[in-house]
């Protein structure tokens, strides 16, 4: 069987129509929602781009994995699914982005030059790269976010855009009336039709790639594992004709916000609904321009998916190709007055998660949905099983999602976790913190979320069950201390976890236990007969003679 494992940047998990968005149809989600499993209760490991994608290639959590911001790099040698899959014969493709940073002196330090085969694999997050493009090419005073080559710009230099980088100056910007350049980079700009032929804007590109990729490796043997990493929806907030006009202000919703929440605010939540992204997103004028434009970049992104889908079943390669929809975020969109993602609100640390397998197991389960709390680590060891593997546990934290889509009802975890390493942010510097204080923690146990911070702040407390919005925290009051005490002791019990053993299984620890009896030392005898005589054969009998120096 092989794996396409799909992935869409900052796509929130209810704007969807098969998760019941009331204007936007994606009937393409929802054919492969219809063919599997859709998981209402989906989790990332932190909501921000570089640490929830290395949690998602690792299958473990942030501070297991320790690149818990974007640029921090994954350390030399952890393992990731490549590496598991590999060793089960399957192949590991990365066709997109992975937002990865390398460790480049680790690397060194080992002697890893990035030309080799490991090395290139180190440098890539364990992919093999078919075509690897961020697609943040931004560009300021100082140069570039990212220093990369650009695939994608290449490809639009070929199609006749010219300059330098014409990902910003077409892909992602429309024109005035004026002629001028209206960048997407500005949300006022949002409503305009990105400067762009559609089938050569980012998503129908790197569609194009992935049916290249399936295309190639159905003349070869072998299984394979293709991450195809989307660039959209995420910002900038800008779509190409007809995708920018389908959607207007009778589609924007409400704002998920109330007063309550601006009434005493938590001091990180607070520092964050102070921030600049959020106070645009609290302008009603900037939420007219985005949410449309947003919509539009999903429904390009539900089209594309319909012609990647069709490729499959015209080619058989449906009946063989377990399929993961899924995102490393969401987007707040001025809910709970904020901007981006970042904190832990349903809006921004939940997601899409849906999984069509074609195995004849899966027939019970197809069209069905499962409310379990499932985690992003979870697909790691989903692979691992798919690919005719056992679990290694004692490295991956997350657990196979493979009974549920079986039909079966395993014992399964009483919490989700996530994790947010805000160091780096302005944030962080208004509130007077040193790094190792900015750290925030998610325990959420299907009723009852709480954050912790560090730092000395008190929790958040939220009950989505009498508060599925979000707006009232709990913590400020002391009556629910109860509730409190009980998920601070799940975090101790998840603080606890045995993560850095990756070097030996419980399965070999066990199987070791006694095995050394027989050779090397014979410790704490008092005399010799607590063990058979042939143990102590080599330390009985005449001593030998000493030989002693003139």
């Amino acid at each position: 069987m092989n794996i396409l494992f799909i992935m869409y940047d900052q796509l929130r998990f209810d704007y969807l129509s098969c998760a019941g968005h009331s204007d936007l149809e994606t009937p393409h989600f929802d054919r492969v929602a219809a063919k599997g499993v859709r998981f209402t209760n989906a989790y990332v490991q932190s909501p921000i781009c570089g640490a929830s994608r290395m949690s998602f290639y690792t299958g473990r959590y942030v501070s297991s994995h320790g690149a818990s911001w974007n640029g921090f790099p994954l350390r030399v040698g952890e393992q990731t699914m490549g590496d598991h899959l590999r060793k089960l014969g399957m192949d590991c493709w990365l066709i997109g982005k992975t937002h990865m940073q390398a460790d480049a002196e680790g690397m060194a330090r080992l002697g890893l030059s990035p030309d080799s085969t490991i090395g290139a694999r180190q440098a890539e997050c364990g992919f093999d790269a078919w075509v690897r493009d961020d697609g943040l090419w931004g560009h300021g005073p100082d140069g570039f976010y990212d220093e990369k080559r650009s695939p994608y710009n290449e490809y639009l230099k070929t199609k006749g855009y010219e300059g330098d980088n014409p990902w910003a100056d077409f892909a992602n910007a429309g024109i005035e009336e004026n002629g001028d350049m209206a960048s997407g980079w500005m949300f006022a700009n949002a409503d305009k039709p990105a400067n762009i032929r559609e089938e050569d804007s980012e998503t129908p590109w790197l569609t194009s790639r992935t049916i290249d990729f399936v295309e190639e490796m159905s003349k070869g043997e072998g299984s394979w594992c293709a991450h195809v990493s989307f660039i959209k929806p995420h910002w900038p907030y800008i779509v190409p004709a007809p995708y920018h006009d389908m959607f207007g202000s009778q589609h924007v919703p409400a704002a998920n916000r109330h007063e309550v929440e601006r009434d005493n605010p938590h001091p990180v939540l607070g520092a964050y609904q102070d921030n600049k992204i959020a106070q645009a997103f609290q302008r009603e004028d900037v939420r007219q321009k985005v949410i449309p434009a947003y919509m539009g970049l999903i429904k390009q992104c539900d089209d594309q998916l319909g012609r990647l889908l069709d490729y499959l079943e015209e080619t058989g390669r449906m009946d063989d190709t377990m399929i993961v929809l899924t995102s490393d975020h969401g987007d707040y969109l001025g809910d709970h007055w904020l901007g981006e993602k970042d904190l832990f609100h349903e809006a921004a640390v939940k997601i899409p998660m849906i999984v069509f397998d074609p195995r004849q197991e899966a027939d019970t389960t197809r069209g069905t949905t499962c409310d379990a709390l499932v985690e992003s680590i979870d697909l790691v060891p989903t692979f691992v099983e798919a690919a005719g593997g056992t679990v290694p546990d004692h490295i991956l934290e997350g657990r196979s999602l493979a009974p549920w889509l079986r039909g079966e009802t395993p014992d399964w975890r009483r919490c989700a976790i996530s994790e947010y390493d805000y160091s780096p942010t302005p944030q962080a510097v208004k509130l007077g913190l040193t790094p190792k204080e900015c750290r925030l923690f998610m325990v959420y146990d299907g009723r009852y979320k709480m954050m912790h911070a560090e730092g000395g702040f008190r929790p958040i407390l939220f009950d989505l069950k009498t508060d599925p919005e979000e707006f009232h925290d709990l913590a400020k009051a002391d009556a629910h201390q109860a509730e409190i005490d009980r998920l601070y002791d799940l975090f101790a019990q998840w603080l606890r976890r045995c993560a850095q053993r990756v070097t030996k299984s419980d399965d070999e620890i066990q199987s070791g236990r006694g095995a050394s009896l027989r050779k090397g030392i014979l410790p704490f005898m008092v005399d010799g007969s607590e063990v058979p005589q042939e143990f102590t054969e080599k330390y009985r009998g005449p001593a030998p003679q000493r030989v002693d120096g003139d």
